[in-house]
């Protein structure tokens, strides 16, 4: 499998290589392989991204209200799980939101899950793939607080209930907002690295004792995602809340 994953990589190289190394640059970025900018883990992303896209188009085109499929059962579980979340944490318009929250779970937890596969890293071992999905949240909450409250009224929320206090709490809400992507970041990643690491040991020192811990790997893949996914929810609700209903 991770032959089949490095062999995809290297057509992805030879095809989208020369003008992604070019458009990188002119950004200010210089790969490090400018010949291969493309790496395993981005390869597992689209990967991932084409199945999700073949899942759902799948699913939408087989809705069937007497007789649903294997495949429209998942998707209603997925729905009906993330619903139960949004509802319960976001309360009253949570609807808009429950197609970005169930994209980020489901993408999340495949990307964990790539690391039972035999040599191949889990894509959210890598920094930079969970500080990607860590900036796309921070974008997503505060853009439909913004949305939801107008820029005025947002922006008191970073003030706090009393007027007095405003300079001091101000500058204190942007560092915590900011550390939220941190969070964010390091929480998936160094969970999901030392999940990989643990496995790969266990695997090389006790092989058919390190079975159990591909059963542990899976546990945390999911955790990992569940817990993306509801911290987003409660940043989410936390930015829409409005003055009297947040304080």
């Amino acid at each position: 499998m991770h032959e089949l994953f490095e062999s995809i990589t290297r057509l992805l190289n030879d095809v989208f290589g020369g003008p992604l190394t070019a458009l990188l640059n002119a950004i200010g970025i210089h790969p490090s392989t400018p010949g291969s900018p493309i790496g395993t883990e981005l390869t597992l992303e689209i990967i991932t991204v084409a199945g999700l896209i073949v899942f759902f188009i799948a699913a939408r085109l087989t809705l069937n209200v007497e007789r649903p499929g294997a495949i429209q059962h998942v998707a209603e579980a997925l729905n009906e799980f993330v619903v139960e979340q949004g509802e319960a944490i976001i309360g009253h318009g949570y609807e808009p939101h429950v197609p970005w929250v169930t994209m980020m779970f489901v993408f999340i937890a495949i990307c964990n899950c790539f690391g039972l596969l035999p040599g191949v890293e889990t894509p959210t071992a890598v920094p930079a793939i969970p500080l990607g999905l860590a900036i796309l949240t921070f974008i997503y909450y505060n853009w439909n607080g913004i949305k939801a409250q107008g820029p005025v009224g947002y922006f008191k929320h970073f003030l706090g209930p009393i007027w007095w206090i405003a300079p001091l709490l101000f500058p204190i809400e942007i560092i915590s907002h900011l550390a939220r992507m941190m969070s964010l970041t390091i929480r998936l990643y160094a969970n999901m690295f030392a999940s990989d690491l643990l496995t790969l040991v266990f695997f090389s020192l006790f092989p058919v004792l390190a079975i159990p811990f591909l059963g542990l790997h899976f546990g945390v893949a999911l955790i990992q995602a569940y817990v993306f996914m509801l911290l987003t929810l409660i940043y989410l609700s936390q930015a829409v809340a409005h003055e009297e209903e947040g304080h």
